[in-house]
C-alpha cells in the first residue's frame, strides 16, 4: 500500500461552492490573501488529510500557513499528501523548528533538506529554542536554505527569560540573512516567551519587536483567547498570530472581526441614529 496516499478515494473532495460573504455588518477592515499582515499561522499536531481537507472546506479562506508541529510530520503517514492540498489551497505548510534543530544537531542537514524535497515542502521553520545552535549557524542555516525555500525563522528559547534587546537583535539577523518573517515564540501552551507562566503578556516585548521589525514582518505565538484579544486591540485586527490550534481558527476570525465579547472594541464607531 502505497503510504504517500491514504485518503479513502485517493481524490480531493468535491468542490463546495463558497457561500456568499454576508456584508449587512460594519465589521473591521480584513486583509485579503495573499497578505503580509493579517496572517493566521496554524499549528497542525497531526490531522489526517481528510481532516485538513475538512479544516479548509470550513477555515481555509482564513489560514494562510500551517505548521507541522514539533516532529509530527517524521511519524506521520500521507504528508506528502497534505503538502499537496495546502498547495492547491494557496496555504503555505511547513514542519515545526524542532525538527531542523535535531537534524542540525545530529550533523544531518543534507537529509533533511532532501526529505524536504520528497515531500514537495518549499517553506521550512529555522529555530534555535530547543538545542543549543548559535545565532551565527543560525544565520548560516537560513543563508543556505532560502536559496531553495520560503524560510520562516524563529526567535525565542522554550525556556529561560525573554530579553527584548537579544530577541530584536536575533530577529533583524535572521531577516539580514533572508528569512521572509520571523516568529516570536510562545510555544504551544502560551506560557514562556512572549508570555509568563501565567499566560499573561509581557507587553514591553511586544513593542520592542514591533518597533525594530514592524507588524508586517513577524508572527506572535498566541494559543490562549485572551492572549490572541490582547494583541488585536494593542496592534489591531490584523496583527499576525501564530500557533493557533485548528478547532480554534473560525473562533480567532471572529475576534478579529469584533465578533466576539473580547473584541468588541474593534467594531468600527457609528453615530447613532
Amino acid at each position: 500500500m502505497d503510504d504517500r496516499t491514504l485518503r479513502l478515494d485517493g481524490v480531493g473532495p468535491p468542490h463546495v461552492p463558497r457561500r456568499p460573504v454576508p456584508t449587512f455588518l460594519d465589521l473591521p477592515e480584513r486583509t485579503l490573501k495573499p497578505r503580509r499582515a493579517g496572517i493566521t499561522h496554524v499549528i497542525d499536531r497531526g490531522l489526517s488529510p481528510l481532516a485538513l481537507e475538512s479544516l479548509l472546506v470550513t477555515a481555509g479562506e482564513h489560514i494562510d500557513m500551517i505548521k507541522l508541529g514539533w516532529g509530527t510530520a517524521y511519524v506521520s503517514g500521507a504528508v506528502a499528501d497534505k503538502v499537496a492540498i495546502c498547495r492547491d489551497a494557496g496555504i503555505a505548510i511547513c514542519p515545526g523548528g524542532t525538527l531542523l534543530e535535531i537534524a542540525a544537531h545530529q550533523g544531518r542537514i543534507d537529509g533533511y533538506v532532501e526529505w524536504l524535497r520528497e515531500l514537495g515542502m518549499d517553506c521550512v521553520e529555522v529555530s534555535n529554542g530547543s538545542l543549543p545552535l548559535a545565532r551565527e549557524r543560525k544565520a548560516e542555516l537560513i543563508a543556505e536554505l532560502a536559496r531553495e525555500f520560503t524560510v520562516i525563522a524563529e526567535v525565542g528559547s522554550k525556556t529561560g527569560e525573554a530579553v527584548a534587546g537579544d530577541w530584536c537583535a536575533e530577529m533583524l539577523s535572521d531577516l539580514a540573512a533572508g528569512a521572509a518573517l520571523v516568529i516570536a515564540e510562545g510555544r504551544e501552551s502560551g506560557t514562556v516567551g512572549l508570555f509568563d507562566e501565567t499566560g499573561a503578556v509581557h507587553g514591553e516585548l511586544v513593542d520592542a519587536i514591533l518597533h525594530a521589525v514592524g507588524q508586517e514582518t513577524v508572527i506572535f505565538e498566541a494559543p490562549q483567547r485572551a492572549q490572541q484579544a490582547w494583541l488585536l486591540r494593542r496592534v489591531g485586527p490584523n496583527v499576525n498570530l501564530g500557533n493557533i490550534g485548528t478547532d480554534d481558527v473560525i473562533a480567532l476570525e471572529t475576534l478579529r472581526r469584533g465578533l466576539r465579547f473580547d473584541t468588541l472594541d474593534l467594531l468600527p464607531q457609528r453615530a447613532s441614529t
